[in-house]
């Protein structure tokens, strides 16, 4: 982030060291019964699924262990079973998304009761991001929409825990030529990568900044120089293929 010209406010945050207010999160949903004990394994949910499923979201959780209370819980303990926390899916809150409009999505079938603590004792995603944020006030979250299907999940928990939620804007991603987000198979286009390859840090940012709309053609740029210029309507509607010329016209050879 030093590298790319950005900074931040306030302290690095470490989540192992907050898992108090995780356990407190957690244990307001155990008393208003928003949880229950799971003992499902992927492999039992991906067996029990009754069609195909998209995407990265996996099958919807068949509620198999729904039947349980959070008194279940001593029992499996005793029986030494290990076992997650699902939250319990009801209304799919919609929401107004500062880049992407109105959304609604059916989380019975997105995905059902979702993990909000693993078996090995941890937080979830939904619920560390959730309780992380709120505790810092964050008030917009700028994400990619490959999580615009987590958002009614997170929505769902700041009602629960009777937390502000933020308002959100989900942008399109940077994906390889073949259409997919970029991954190894597309080669190391890693921010450490093109900076140890000696790609300079402003020749990135006006790449990018070409790719939101900002500036007419890709030339360097700093990061404060493109403050004035930040406007979230001027983000093209599909994601930006990155290709191997972007690469080069930036100095950086795959």
């Amino acid at each position: 982030m030093r590298w790319l010209g950005l900074d931040w406010d306030g302290d690095v945050v470490v989540q192992t060291a907050r898992l108090p207010l995780y356990e407190a999160a957690l244990g307001q949903l155990q008393l208003r019964e928003l949880v229950y004990p799971c003992t499902c394994t992927r492999t039992d949910v991906a067996a029990a699924a009754s069609a195909p499923h998209a995407g990265h979201e996996g099958p919807a959780y068949p509620g198999t262990c729904a039947h349980r209370s959070v008194a279940d819980a001593l029992q499996l303990r005793a029986d030494a079973r290990p076992f997650a926390w699902r939250f319990r899916v009801s209304e799919s809150p919609p929401f107004t998304d500062q880049f992407a409009g109105e959304v609604r999505l059916d989380l019975a079938q997105l995905g059902g009761d979702f993990v909000v603590w693993k078996s090995a004792g941890t937080p979830a995603y939904q619920l560390a991001v959730v309780v992380d944020d709120a505790e810092m006030h964050i008030t917009e979250v700028v994400r990619g929409d490959d999580l615009i299907p987590s958002t009614p999940r997170q929505l769902s928990l700041y009602q629960a825990l009777g937390l502000t939620p933020p308002i959100f804007a989900h942008i399109p991603l940077v994906v390889g030529e073949d259409g997919r987000r970029l991954a190894k198979r597309h080669g190391d286009t890693r921010l450490a990568a093109l900076r140890e390859s000696g790609v300079k840090p402003e020749s990135l940012l006006g790449l990018l900044a070409w790719s939101c709309g900002w500036v007419e053609k890709p030339e360097p740029v700093s990061a404060g120089e493109l403050l004035p210029l930040f406007r979230l309507n001027a983000i093209p509607p599909r994601a930006f293929v990155l290709t191997a010329s972007h690469l080069r016209g930036i100095g950086y050879h795959l």
